[in-house]
């Protein structure tokens, strides 16, 4: 299976440990890929900066490379604030590429997760099933900080 990932430009200088530690180890939101199966990152870069103008041109290398599943990062959900456009990217890549988009990467690390739940950032408007695949628990959550 071969994928390809979307960071927020903010963190564009990510080395991506974290997204890859998940990949090989099926957690977060790579929980959903059997271990048996082989998991491929061919693309991975930023979403070029708010308002996300990246999204519109690179997943067609991603998908030129391969992939059958494109994730926005956990970055994207956890950041302060999280990404306002998530929802549209998500509708925008898979309606212009028919391609699914996942939302989150590895778990969200828990100093974020209680900084969020302080603000009580994720109540409310669909938060819930965005937060869903990364949220785990804690112990893991720990594991990410």
């Amino acid at each position: 299976m071969k994928i390809g990932i979307f960071i927020c430009d903010r963190y564009k200088n990510c080395a991506g440990g974290k997204c890859f530690r998940a990949v090989q180890n099926r957690e977060g939101a790579f929980s959903i890929y059997s271990k048996d199966t082989p998991l491929e990152v061919v693309g991975y870069t930023s979403c070029g900066g708010c308002p996300g103008g990246n999204i519109e041109y690179a997943p067609e290398e991603m998908i030129k490379n391969g992939a059958k599943a494109i994730h926005l990062a956990t970055g994207m959900v956890v950041g302060y604030p999280p990404c306002t456009r998530i929802r549209y990217f998500k509708n925008f890549i898979e309606s212009r590429y028919n391609v699914p988009v996942v939302i989150g990467t590895h778990p969200i690390p828990q100093k974020y997760f209680i900084v969020h739940d302080k603000l009580k950032t994720w109540e409310g408007s669909g938060w819930s099933e965005l937060t869903k695949p990364t949220l785990v628990y804690e112990d893991m959550r720990r594991r990410y900080d």
